[in-house]
């Protein structure tokens, strides 16, 4: 057997025997779905939504395990160093892979150490008030925070994250000085803002709607170019004069780096359809999320191209870790 064609056929072996780990996987045991926030949030909401979904498709148990902290990244860093074989997924944010590079040492790279599997959904944020806070519309809040600039503090699910983007984007844009108060999630941050800690936040519809809905925080504006249909008299930032503010968080689906391609394939087309399922584009829209059909390097290249983006962002805003 000469060179070529010994190193023909290693080749037509090593896919054989992935091929056949796809057919395969996931039978061998549960798959964990990693999250860099605490439970309740945004990032969680989806992540047990699509685990109950390919645990019903793949006939295998998906469990979801949260891991908050460090702008999302320690759910990154644990994905990252797991095994290479599918049994560790991500489900991210442009928080972890887009943004917190830039601010955080981590022994991880976000680019060559996660394998992009597809994108969820897209969401906006929405300006947030407590039931304390007397503005009545963003205008108002801002002209109280340059009124009384020491008053007013902003809550974030962590340094680096969307949230605090858009909230050093509104202070810029508006000529603010708020102060900056991360958290380690969504639903801490509501608690103190709930309970008037901190003044306002920049949040996701993800997160927020359900606070939102029942009285329990107060929408001034949304960071959509239009209205969002749940909230239909909350007005854009862009109506507001500040389409700079115009921040969203994106979702997407990763496992560990030099997963075999097929388990990689076979993980996309499963997203991709339950992406599809009416129960599921209902679930997303009441949330807010706009669902994107991106292809896996469709996806990464999108993921490159964020986290230039935001890089840019990140030093504008002089964002450092604290």
């Amino acid at each position: 057997m000469n060179r070529k064609t010994f190193i023909a056929t290693g080749v037509a072996t090593l896919l054989t025997l992935s091929t056949a780990f796809a057919q395969d996987y996931p039978a061998a045991k549960p798959v964990k779905i990693m999250v860099g926030a605490s439970a309740g949030g945004g990032t969680d909401i989806l992540a047990r939504m699509l685990a109950d979904k390919f645990r019903q498709s793949m006939k295998q148990s998906f469990v979801v395990e949260n891991k908050p902290g460090a702008a999302n990244t320690l759910a990154a860093d644990a994905t990252a160093k797991s095994p290479k074989d599918g049994y560790t997924l991500l489900l991210a944010t442009n928080t972890g892979q887009a943004i917190a590079p830039h601010v955080l040492k981590l022994a991880y790279d976000p680019l060559k150490d996660l394998q992009p599997i597809g994108m969820v959904v897209v969401v906006p944020h929405l300006l947030l008030v407590g039931p304390n806070e007397k503005a009545s519309d963003a205008k108002e809040l801002v002209a109280a925070i340059k009124s009384n600039p020491t008053r007013y503090s902003y809550a974030s699910s962590g340094i680096g994250s969307t949230q605090h983007i858009a909230g050093e984007t509104l202070n810029i844009t508006a000529g603010t000085k708020a102060v900056h108060i991360p958290y380690k999630g969504s639903s801490a941050a509501h608690a103190d803002l709930i309970g008037g800690q901190v003044q306002f936040m920049l949040d996701t519809t993800s997160s927020a709607i359900g606070q939102v809905k029942s009285g329990a925080l107060r929408a001034l504006a949304v960071t959509t170019p239009k209205r969002f249909t749940e909230l239909p008299d909350v007005p854009t930032m862009r109506e507001l004069g500040m389409p700079a503010v115009e921040i969203n968080t994106w979702y997407g689906l990763y496992t560990t780096a030099g997963t075999p391609k097929a388990v990689v394939d076979k993980l996309h087309a499963e997203l991709q359809q339950t992406l599809k399922l009416a129960d599921v584009q209902d679930r997303l829209r009441g949330l807010g999320g706009n669902s994107e059909d991106l292809t896996i390097q469709q996806f990464t290249e999108f993921n490159r191209s964020e986290f230039d983006r935001f890089g840019k962002l990140v030093k504008a805003a002089n964002i450092k870790a604290e």
